[in-house]
């Protein structure tokens, strides 16, 4: 009985002494969701993120990644991480005006001048302290990813803003967006991207704006014939993390995640780089006109767009911004 009892005793302790271990080599599950579909380089650089944290954890981190708003609109994503039903995510600037209103000022249109200057803003200090902003509101901010820079799609041609008196034009559900395209005479409609394919084809909306890529991955050729190139606004994509999940998460994962995300940003931007160019003679191949414009009367038509801000985005900072160009 003695013996028996002591046996009992040993097996204890010694389950005692594995279950610390097993817990220790738990699998650590992050929730990753977007917008965007499988093709789009922002679902590319979670699949390779996630691969970089399987490789280099050996397995104990894996990345499950959702995309095409499986797990929601951009603004159900970035609600996800305040409640904890998202762990990470990467949206557009339209829905986070909502939640850190600093973010608007990379909505100004025409604020860069090309992308060098917006990875200058993004990379440096500027675009850290934005991202640093979204801690109060309970989310840890990684990054910036690219979406790319944002034309017009329309029925008809649009080669002025005249050509744009009246139009009901899909925008983000962003305030500054939509008074650019009121002051560029247009009627903008702010819709859910989800929505927005199915307003075309019925006619609830004359035309939208989009980087080239997110115009020949949703096949908008089916829905409209016209693709002006404004390039009246770079629009980057946040990479944004569950401030609640990123603080349990271990130091040396975070450290990982961190890490490793000047590699995936450049991979990512490279991506969209290549993707604007051929979605172009995709586009074009489709059967839409894709067309040269004179940028500079829809740049003079939106300059009052800074003045109607000018109490929501300092001026000393706008004008930072702008210097930046000429580095």
């Amino acid at each position: 009985m003695k013996r028996r009892t002591a046996l009992a005793g040993m097996a204890a302790l010694s389950a005692a002494a594995i279950v610390p271990a097993a817990r220790a080599q738990q699998q650590i599950i992050i929730r990753a969701g977007h917008g965007g579909q499988t093709g789009h380089p922002t679902h590319g650089a979670m699949v390779r993120m996630s691969g970089m944290l399987r490789d280099r954890t050996n397995g104990q981190v894996r990345m499950d990644v959702f995309p095409d708003r499986q797990l929601g609109e951009e603004r159900e994503l970035v609600e996800g991480l305040q409640l904890g039903t998202v762990d990470m995510t990467s949206v557009s600037t339209g829905p986070l005006v909502s939640f850190v209103p600093q973010v608007g000022v990379l909505d100004l249109p025409f604020l860069f001048q090309d992308s060098a200057h917006a990875y200058r803003v993004l990379d440096g200090e500027i675009g850290r302290d934005i991202l640093n902003r979204f801690a109060a509101r309970g989310i840890h901010g990684l990054g910036y990813w690219e979406n790319g820079w944002r034309h017009l799609t329309s029925r008809n041609p649009v080669n002025s803003p005249a050509d744009l008196r009246g139009m009901k034009l899909r925008t983000m559900q962003n305030p500054v967006h939509i008074q650019a395209f009121r002051n560029l005479g247009a009627a903008p409609v702010p819709m859910a991207w989800g929505e927005v394919f199915t307003s075309l084809g019925q006619g609830v909306i004359d035309g939208q704006e989009n980087p080239l890529g997110v115009i020949a991955l949703n096949s908008l050729w089916e829905v409209q014939r016209h693709v002006a190139l404004t390039r009246h606004l770079y629009s980057p994509h946040l990479v944004l993390f569950s401030k609640a999940r990123w603080d349990r998460l271990p130091a040396n994962v975070r450290d990982l995640i961190t890490g490793m995300m000047p590699e995936i940003t450049a991979w990512q931007r490279a991506e969209v780089t290549r993707l604007d160019r051929e979605a172009a003679d995709l586009l074009r191949a489709r059967g839409m006109t894709v067309s040269e414009v004179d940028i500079r009367p829809f740049q003079q038509a939106t300059q009052q767009t800074y003045q109607q801000f000018r109490d929501r985005f300092d001026p000393a900072l706008v004008a930072r911004i702008q210097a930046m160009a000429a580095q």
